[in-house]
């Protein structure tokens, strides 16, 4: 049987301060509706059922544009980058230079630096059952070297959302993309995400020194910690647990070590919510994947439906290379050099148990 084309739609999603225009996308199939901004490549809303066919939004977000231009802190739903989560002092060697990035997280570079990818509009365009973006950094943009210029394509067919990132650069310089969507299965307006099952397909995880949540380097065994999700694991069972790393993130918020072969699509997480039987299952070609409980939503924060985003309103599992990659030899490179392709796949897969 042949599958049902996505239905794609355009309309203007608000006006920047500059007078550019942000454009929305709605990608509909027969099991999903997924909006899109051209504002950070956003996700700003995800539509599918529950188990009695009952309809929610399971994307934190917002109707209008200027709480995400002024929200640039919690990066709801952005594609985040030039590099994502954090490098030591936004400070690294690259051949044989030291490149400095600005900093936005306390002495640290976090998700792109100071105007990261989030904050820019990209140029969209309808393709085949989705939307592309397209961005040019130029060189220097927050420190990087290279002029990149950064695809990132969003399909959606049935009831599966494919994320397709790629980068080209004329100097060698670092690239690291993710999508940093808060998912909450049972709504974006119903309450915290901690009765949700989680499993990541992960032995390990990279530590964190201190509360500014850079890796220490050591690789470390899931067995016998809060952190082991190998099994389907309540989010809230243990994250209140006296436990330093939890500590210092206040809960969750670490990057997993991804078991197979690194630029292979394969599994990554399966989340599930037994109060609406939604389920969702994350595959990657990325190493690592950092699960955030959202421990720093502090009800500030007003979404959609009018519901005020409080701690763990929701999670974020961003599929990535691993944080202050370049600081440390023995994590997968981020490395891009001229000549090569920066190529990522993301899928999530929406389903019923």
């Amino acid at each position: 049987m042949e599958k049902q084309r996505t239905q794609v739609t355009r309309e203007v999603f608000g006006t920047l301060a500059d007078g550019s225009q942000v454009s929305s996308y709605t990608l509909k199939s027969s099991a999903v509706e997924l909006r899109l901004i051209s504002y950070g490549a956003r996700v700003v809303g995800l539509k599918t059922a529950d188990r009695e066919g009952r309809i929610a939004d399971v994307a934190l977000g917002y109707d209008a544009l200027t709480p995400y231009v002024e929200g640039t802190n919690v990066y709801l739903g952005a594609m985040v980058g030039r590099f994502a989560n954090r490098i030591a002092k936004g400070r690294f060697e690259l051949e044989e230079k030291t490149v400095q990035t600005t900093i936005n997280n306390g002495p640290n570079m976090l998700h792109g630096g100071q105007e990261g990818f989030d904050q820019r509009n990209w140029e969209g365009a309808v393709v085949t059952d989705g939307v592309e973006f397209t961005l040019l950094s130029p060189d220097g943009d927050q420190g990087f070297p290279g002029d990149l210029l950064v695809r990132i394509r969003y399909t959606l067919q049935d009831d599966v959302v494919r994320m397709t990132c790629s980068a080209r650069s004329d100097r060698t310089t670092l690239v690291n993309l993710t999508n940093h969507t808060y998912f909450n299965l049972d709504g974006e307006a119903s309450g915290t995400i901690l009765e949700e099952d989680l499993t990541l397909e992960a032995d390990a995880y990279t530590p964190v020194a201190s509360e500014e949540a850079i890796p220490t380097g050591e690789i470390a065994a899931v067995e016998g910690t809060p952190f082991d999700f190998r099994r389907p694991t309540r989010i809230g069972a243990r994250i209140s647990e006296p436990n330093e790393q939890l500590g210092y993130g206040r809960g969750y918020d670490h990057n997993w070590v991804v078991r197979g072969r690194a630029g292979e699509l394969r599994p990554a997480a399966k989340l599930y919510a037994p109060v609406s039987g939604r389920v969702l299952r994350v595959e990657t070609t990325e190493p690592g994947i950092q699960f955030y409980s959202g421990n720093f939503l502090d009800g500030t924060l007003v979404g959609k439906s009018g519901a005020r985003y409080v701690q763990r309103s929701g999670l974020c599992l961003e599929t990535q290379r691993f944080p202050d990659a370049p600081n440390h030899a023995h994590f997968p490179s981020a490395e891009l050099k001229p000549g090569e392709e920066y190529f990522s796949v993301t899928t999530w897969t929406f389903q019923i148990e």
